[in-house]
């Protein structure tokens, strides 16, 4: 469980990242052409958008990279990434993968109660 929760967490960073920077950059956009923000219209709290832009990829990918030596603390923070990621943003279609792959990551990541053990199928 811990490799899936690392695999997830490094996966919806990248996602997040991409994310991030289209969020974060459309807030300076409108912030310094008034004209894109009254053709497009702005985010409810665009502060709240460039700290989650920021900080949401870097707590996925370092709660994935977290999860296989300190699965509760890499759960945790996957959790906070994926909530973060659904206040700024919501639930869309650009948003559904990353906040999906954090919050399972993280569900993952606190499940993995003890380390994971090599078994023998037979």
């Amino acid at each position: 469980m811990r490799n899936a929760a690392l695999t997830l967490g490094i996966i919806a960073g990248v996602f997040a990242m991409v994310i991030g920077f289209f969020g974060f950059g459309y807030t300076e956009l409108a912030r310094s052409y008034d004209g894109v923000e009254q053709t497009f219209g702005m985010f409810d709290n665009p502060d709240l958008v460039r700290v989650v832009s920021l900080l949401s990829p870097m707590l996925a990918i370092a709660g994935g990279a977290m999860a296989k030596a300190r699965a509760l603390w890499g759960g945790i923070l996957l959790l906070v990434s994926a909530a973060g990621m659904y206040l700024a943003f919501g639930f869309n279609v650009f948003t559904m993968f990353p906040i999906a792959f954090a919050g399972l990551g993280g569900v993952l990541a606190l499940a993995a109660g003890k380390p994971d053990e090599p078994k023998a199928h037979f």
